[in-house]
């Protein structure tokens, strides 16, 4: 009895989890800007094709590239951990991004 529970848990889990699995999830890599920062190379993840695409078209964003798989780490200056996504910047000064990342409500993480 607790085997075939046990199992149709795992059955509806998996069920509900399905969309998620069927999303083109991967990462995005754009120039972040806008009217109080930036230029800057960032890398954001887990992000479908269809959020990359607006993330390109956020404030004065630009050159969005959805691909699958983790962001490229080459270059890191940090990551600001969002919860849902994490924002991986490859270029600028570290301790004004930290700052940055509070105001996006994240928490930064030193490469």
């Amino acid at each position: 009895m607790t085997i075939r529970l046990t199992a149709k848990i795992a059955a509806v889990a998996l069920l509900a989890a399905g969309p998620a699995f069927a999303q083109d999830a991967g990462h995005c890599t754009y120039i972040q800007q806008n009217m109080f920062a930036g230029p800057f190379k960032v890398c954001e993840t887990p992000i479908d094709a269809a959020q990359c695409a607006e993330l390109g078209k956020t404030d004065e964003n630009k050159d969005a590239v959805h691909a699958a798989g983790a962001c490229p780490t080459e270059g890191l200056v940090g990551t600001c951990d969002k919860g849902a996504t994490k924002l991986l910047y490859m270029d600028g000064d570290a301790s004004g991004l930290e700052i940055g990342c509070g105001f996006q409500g994240g928490t930064w993480v030193a490469p």
